[in-house]
């Protein structure tokens, strides 16, 4: 058996054949006029006008009978049988096609199309074009003509993410999946400019990051010689606008977090996030629902799609159910108004750990993190979070003790987060005090107090909700994936000789 630079030494031989030829093996153009799609959806007029058709895809398969011969060929939108034989080619091209055109080649086609005995719709070539030379062989794959299952050696998760154009040749449903992630955008923002929201964009590089509780990364600038960071959020510069007199704001952007990476959790990640003044937090739920159900209708023709083995309900209304409420139901336990040591107490009777560097807001977020948000499986929102654990959030009209915040659940995983946004400047300058003590006491994702922020509200800005909905982990639950990794097209991975990256 041939070892694979054996194997590539011997295509970098067939592409020398071209060359001898007179063969230009990767030319600078191809004038084609069909797709794979657009030739099957026209084929009876093209059939019945004997159009002449110029097609372009990669051979995927290929079966060699003397004078004429078959093959497959794969593009952008679909899979089709073309017949090739020498009388139509000529004999010289037809030699080079039967000894050295491969599996994995891009060939421009021209001709007609045909159904064959078999009753299959293809395209009979009159010439071919060489378009690009595959040197390095693609996996074989093999289709069970009964189920029609397809195997091959490049089937490996880790594999596939480390090889992303790879996968997408050999599997082509990934394909699938990215069109609909860039659906799930562009419906998205459809909806927001409906809305009369303006789409903006904000600092990548920041002097100071906030608008979440996460580690950065850091970055420095040679010619300003300052410290940056990649940003965590992109709150604080949208709150900006809002005081600057833009009423509808949002931006659909990459964040970046110094994180774990696990199966939702990716350091780079993309997120929508949106401002709208003069509304709360009750805004925005009917928001969420509105962007979400109309996604999974558009996708799945119902307010009901697959994800991990469950079928889940986005049905409007959601569910609303009170943080507290929430965690009382499992522990037993009511932790409104609970000091830190108590919340300690009620983690360890359920095997939680907590940190020793969590203050209060921290130490009750990963209770209901281990406890409560893996239980919502149809679309929910749990409302109204201690204080203590949203530093950017108004404090309740009804009780002060929490603030009006959202987030909203699916699959057992969080989908958006949202606030009545603080607009009291002294508050926020004790929230991010408070927060302050936290960072000093050992917490590392706490926030930094920003006086310039600060300065801003000093301005004025007027009531304000605002939303974060994370794009990634929404086209999970829209393409059943239980992996971030399946609907990013370049995910962060692990070197190769440490463990493996899925946790």
């Amino acid at each position: 058996m041939e070892t694979l630079q054996q194997l590539i030494e011997t295509r970098k031989a067939k592409l020398q054949k071209f060359v001898e030829a007179g063969v230009e093996p990767y030319p600078y153009e191809f004038d084609r006029t069909h797709t794979v799609a657009q030739m099957l959806e026209e084929f009876d007029e093209l059939q019945e006008k004997e159009i002449v058709v110029r097609m372009a895809g990669r051979v995927v398969a290929k079966r060699v009978m003397g004078k004429a011969s078959f093959a497959h060929f794969l593009d952008d939108t679909g899979r089709v049988q073309f017949y090739i034989k020498r009388d139509d080619v000529g004999e010289e091209p037809y030699a080079l096609y039967k000894s050295s055109v491969d599996l994995g080649d891009w060939l421009g086609l021209v001709g007609k199309v045909m159904v064959t005995k078999t009753g299959e719709k293809s395209l009979h070539v009159q010439e071919y074009t060489l378009l690009a030379k595959n040197i390095r062989p693609l996996p074989v794959v093999k289709e069970d003509a009964e189920t029609g299952e397809r195997h091959h050696e490049f089937s490996d998760p880790d594999e596939r993410y480390r090889n992303r154009a790879l996968d997408l040749i050999v599997n082509p449903e990934v394909r699938d999946s990215f069109r609909t992630r860039a659906m799930i955008i562009s419906n998205m923002r459809r909806i927001l400019d409906e809305q009369g929201f303006l789409e903006v964009e904000t600092p990548v590089l920041q002097p100071l990051y906030g608008g979440g509780t996460a580690r950065p990364f850091e970055t420095h600038h040679n010619q300003l010689k300052k410290k940056l960071y990649l940003r965590i959020a992109d709150e604080l510069y949208l709150k900006r606008l809002i005081v600057g007199g833009l009423d509808r704001v949002y931006e659909i952007s990459k964040d970046f977090r110094n994180e774990g990476v696990d199966r939702t959790h990716n350091p780079e990640f993309t997120m929508m996030e949106c401002y709208i003044a003069f509304k709360d937090y009750t805004y925005h739920m009917e928001l969420v629902e509105k962007i979400v159900a109309d996604t999974v209708m558009k996708i799945h023709g119902s307010y009901q799609a697959p994800f991990n083995g469950e079928v889940l309900d986005y049905t409007p209304p959601w569910p609303r159910v009170n943080f507290f409420d929430a965690l009382k139901e499992i522990t037993g336990e009511d932790l409104l108004g609970a000091d830190l040591e108590k919340v300690r107490e009620v983690a360890k009777k359920n095997n939680i750990m907590i940190d020793p560097k969590y203050a209060l807001g921290k130490a009750l977020d990963e209770l209901a993190g281990e406890l409560v948000e893996p239980t919502f499986k149809r679309a929910t929102f749990m409302i109204d979070y201690p204080v203590e654990l949203s530093p950017l959030a108004k404090r309740h009209r009804d009780d002060k003790r929490l603030v009006e915040r959202f987030e909203a659940f699916a699959g057992g995983m969080e989908l958006a987060n949202s606030f009545s946004e603080l607009t009291d400047p002294q508050d926020q300058r004790e929230r991010f005090e408070a927060q302050a003590k936290a960072r000093m006491a050992g917490d590392d994702e706490a926030m930094q107090l920003d006086e310039d922020f600060l300065g801003v509200l000093e301005l004025g800005m007027p009531p304000t909700a605002g939303l974060g909905m994370g794009v990634d982990r929404l086209v999970m639950l829209m393409t059943d994936r239980s992996s971030i990794r399946d609907v990013l097209l370049f995910p962060l991975l692990r070197d190769r000789d440490e463990a493996p990256s899925e946790e």
